[in-house]
């Protein structure tokens, strides 16, 4: 009987013990004594394109290497003939992909602001930033492309063999839309714009990249989500054998998706590492990261929702375009093909057409960003449906509760090539409701309003595509001191992977926590693996660590039985030991973990087990979030009064983490509802490269009336009956905010605004519609 039950306790993170007390070791933390080369490091600046879109005319470099300290200069010509493009492959969905691939440096043509142009390379980093000042490139500035319009339009060609500025196309059509619509009662139109996100982790992007002639092996430790995308793209880039690269991913600071794919400062570290003979680190400012970090989002939609009489959702017509930026990197793609194949939602509906064009702009490429396509389908889909509940006079909540697939109905193809595996969507809908105290908001509300007050109430239901990349690998082994070590292929950048997956491999082995140690982030120690994006880490890592773990002690057990003289089916096993059941009183005839482990030590044999799990399709969470908002008249200030988030996750390793990626998650969408937003002007510069213009919410902010809960419909496609959780929070609160805000609005007028929602713009639109019923906005 097992003593030691761990899947669903609340435990507390065992990595915190370092974090908070300074000894976890971070990438500028590395010495000699990690692995590091002694000896010398050269410092490497970059230098990056003032400009939007130039030709580059002239690199003269001759000052900067006469100054002390400086080692190299190396432009965008030294590195032509010995590396390659990032690699682009095709997208998972079937989405056509121009050649457009992100390159280490620019070549002879420059398309962003902060688009690396050249380095230099010297003994420290005061000598290396004085030498970057002396560089001198001259650029033949060119016309930007700044928006998805300039793109559309196409005058100018970011890239001149894509005359149309398109680099990524997707659309699917199921059943008769023509049809619905001609046959609606009510079609709702909405027109929303999200704009770019930056991701802005506590730790910014920094590595160390150094050379062994004699093995032939680059190494590269790095802020990076995992080792094994960074190892891969590594290897494409400077066109070697994958062998011969080797990623050491250390602690990492939070990335939220911008640290998934390989950093081009990191291929240039390593390059010069190699060509130079010696060590080269690279680390990044504030500013730096918010210039030249790849974003999130920037994406806009046109959306019509077709309905009958009695307000059952018939059809749905959806045009997004993306603003890609000015080149692919692999996973940029992904994103808004994401947004596209989730545009039905929650809703069970007849027809269905999409239409996606991810244009290239004169502007820092966009890549996964917490949510990472599915925040902007909710808030396009959960908008529509609320213009569709003033449309037709039906209460929102209740328009939904008639639309919304029904438990019975899965698994369900939602239409636009996906299937989803499990579901319970009302249930999560009046549970927060409830929770919520919906009706009592409303009753609020008309009190709110008969005062002149500003008062909103938004509920917005969402379902998230989730573990992607549909396999992960995990190896579990027995030491002689019977602890059991785990290495898994998942890599954690602050979600508390090592204590959620000792709790997997405790739980199966029965023992206490403290007997388990789980390593990950290095592509030359353990089984391949993928890492850790798009909330796949319990799913798959979890799941290769549970089935690794199950067989492991299968191995155990066979060895236990031969040293009980008895047939391992005999046996019973508990509290990590095993027992003849009929000699169970004779100690002899009881062996435990250690014992066992030493037993196969000493054969020659140390038991280990590895495992790839694999999923032949995607899991997909959901949930219901609600939002109550208070906009004040005379500043435009929106304050969030109450938010509920009810997420169904499956089954919960551990109910006190999945909290808290609930709570940081949605402190984030906050963020992007209310403040966060990536400004050009119209030459494509940067407005917002410091914390100073890019605003993100602070603790005063998200002082809210938080309440939450979770429901558990577990997924059949793995052993734990696990999906999702690590970004519900930035798929659900804008979109309930988003809701709420325009409810708060609609006395006067305004039926949408697009987030985010600061004070200026909200003031703005209160003061052009201030008499009730003045007309919409544009």
């Amino acid at each position: 009987m097992a003593t030691n039950s761990w899947i669903g306790r609340s435990v507390l993170r065992r990595e915190d013990d370092d974090l908070v007390s300074g000894t976890a070791r971070f990438v500028d933390d590395l010495r000699s004594a990690d692995g590091l080369p002694a000896g010398e490091r050269l410092t490497m600046w970059v230098i990056r394109s003032p400009i939007a879109h130039g030709r580059i005319t002239a690199v003269e470099v001759t000052e900067a290497l006469d100054l002390p300290g400086v080692v190299a200069v190396v432009t965008g010509a030294d590195i032509a003939s010995s590396t390659s493009p990032y690699a682009i492959g095709p997208s998972r969905d079937g989405a056509g992909i121009a050649d457009a691939p992100m390159t280490l440096l620019a070549g002879s043509t420059v398309r962003y602001v902060g688009e690396p142009v050249a380095v230099v390379l010297a003994r420290s980093p005061a000598e290396a930033e004085d030498a970057a000042a002396q560089v001198r490139v001259d650029y033949e500035a060119l016309q930007p492309v700044v928006t998805v319009e300039d793109a559309r339009r196409a005058v100018v060609a970011v890239h001149d063999a894509i005359a149309d500025n398109v680099l990524v196309r997707w659309e699917h059509r199921t059943g008769d839309v023509e049809a619905c619509f001609e046959r609606a009662a009510t079609v709702a139109r909405c027109r929303a714009v999200i704009p770019r996100l930056a991701a802005a982790p506590i730790e910014v992007r920094g590595c160390l990249a150094s050379y062994d002639p004699e093995d032939d092996l680059v190494t590269l430790w790095a802020s990076a989500q995992d080792p094994w995308r960074q190892a891969a793209q590594l290897a494409t880039v400077l066109r070697r054998e994958p062998e011969a690269v080797r990623v050491v991913v250390p602690h990492v600071g939070g990335a939220f998706g911008s640290k998934g794919s390989l950093a081009p400062e990191y291929g240039l570290a390593a390059w010069c590492a190699i060509h130079l003979g010696v060590p080269v680190r690279w680390f990044e400012d504030r500013s730096e990261n918010l210039l030249a970090s790849y974003q999130g989002r920037g994406i806009e939609a046109d959306l019509e929702l077709a309905l009958d009489a009695e307000g059952r959702f018939l059809a749905l017509r959806a045009g997004i375009a993306a603003d890609v930026g000015a080149y692919l990197y692999p996973n940029t793609a992904n994103v808004s093909v994401t947004t596209a194949t989730l545009m039905t939602g929650c809703y069970d509906l007849e027809a269905v057409e999409v239409h996606l064009e991810g244009f290239a702009t004169t502007k820092v490429p966009t890549g996964p960003y917490r949510g990472a396509g599915r925040p902007e389908a909710a808030f396009f889909l959960e908008r529509v449906v609320d213009i569709a509940a003033a449309m037709t006079g039906i209460d929102p909540v209740e328009l939904r509760r008639r639309n919304l697939v029904p438990p019975e109905a899965f698994p369900h193809p939602n239409g636009l090539g996906l299937t989803y595996d499990s579901g319970d969507y009302l249930g999560a809908l009046e549970t927060a409701c409830n929770l919520f105290g919906y009706e009592e908001l409303r009753a609020e509300q008309q009190e709110a309003r008969a005062s002149g007050r500003l008062f909103g109430v938004g509920v917005a239901s969402y379902v998230e595509r989730a573990a992607p990349a549909i396999w992960e690998s995990a190896e579990a082994s027995l030491s002689e001191a019977g602890r059991l070590l785990i290495r898994v292929g998942s890599c954690p950048h602050g979600q508390g992977h090592e204590t959620t997956f000792a709790q997997i491999a405790a739980d199966r082995f029965d023992v206490s926590l403290e007997t388990v140690e789980v390593s990950h982030g290095d592509s030359a120690a353990g089984p391949a693996g993928v890492g850790t994006f798009g909330s796949r880490s319990v799913t798959l890592g979890g799941s290769a660590v549970d089935v690794a773990c199950r067989e492991l002690l299968a191995s155990a057990g066979t060895t236990a039985a031969e040293m009980l003289d008895a047939e391992p089916q005999a046996l019973s096993y508990s509290d990590g030991q095993w027992s003849a059941p009929a000699l169970a009183a004779c100690e002899s005839h009881v062996v435990d973990l250690a014992g066992v482990g030493k037993q196969a030590a000493a054969a020659g044999t140390p038991l280990r087990s590895q495992a790839r799990f694999s999923i032949e399709s995607p899991v997909f969470s959901f949930g219901a979030y609600a939002a109550a908002v208070e906009i004040d008249r005379d500043t435009g200030a929106v304050t969030v009064l109450r938010l509920v988030a009810v997420d169904d996750a499956g089954v919960l390793v551990n109910p006190l983490l999945a909290e808290g990626q609930v709570i940081g998650s949605s402190v984030q969408g906050i963020g992007a509802a209310l403040f966060e937003e990536v400004v050009h002007d119209g030459d494509g510069q940067p407005l917002t490269t410091s914390f100073v213009s890019y605003t993100l919410a602070s603790a005063a902010e998200v002082e809210v009336d938080f309440r939450s809960a979770f429901r558990c419909t577990p997924s059949p496609l793995n052993p734990l009956g696990a999906k999702a959780l690590g970004e519900a929070g930035t798929i659900g609160v804008p979109a309930a905010i988003g809701n709420a805000v325009a409810d708060a609005l609609s006395p006067l007028g305004i039926s949408h605004v697009d987030p985010p929602y600061t004070p200026e713009k909200i003031w703005r639109l209160v003061g052009a519609n201030a008499t009730a019923g003045a007309g919409s906005t544009p």
